[in-house]
């Protein structure tokens, strides 16, 4: 299985996490931990974090999360999502854990908070998903 440094380093190879800035702090057991610096350039029109960003949190999170019992060639086979209240903060903090895996895939659950300067945090969004075992890894 993973440990951490290899996740971080699977996290890395995402140019999409590395432009958001994206960093594992949690991994493994059944759980793990994303976060990600709120910044002007990922807000909607409103100062909010845009919701498109806690759907990415939230979509690697849960996947990371299925990634500690069952092992790196993973894919997202689907995941909810519920916007509990607008995104303010300092940081993003996607918190997942795995809720039921089996051989071939895992389901999950995602507490999104966001932290304030003070180290505060409140809940913003919960989602959940599933990630399924994937034969093969295509580069594309």
């Amino acid at each position: 299985m993973l440990d951490l440094a290899a996740a971080r380093e699977g996290l890395a190879s995402q140019p999409f996490s590395r432009l958001l800035g994206a960093r594992l702090t949690g991994f493994g057991d059944g759980a793990a931990t994303l976060e990600l610096d709120i910044r002007e350039e990922l807000q909607q029109q409103n100062g909010f974090l845009h919701g498109g960003v806690l759907a990415y949190a939230a979509d690697n999170a849960l996947t990371f999360a299925a990634g500690t019992v069952l092992g790196p060639a993973l894919l997202t086979a689907g995941f909810t999502i519920d916007y509990l209240r607008p995104a303010t903060g300092v940081t993003l903090r996607a918190d997942a854990v795995v809720v039921r895996a089996g051989r071939s895939g895992a389901t999950c659950r995602c507490d999104l908070y966001t932290v304030d300067g003070d180290g505060d945090a409140v809940l913003c969004a919960a989602a959940q998903g599933s990630a399924r075992v994937v034969r093969s890894a295509v580069a594309g």
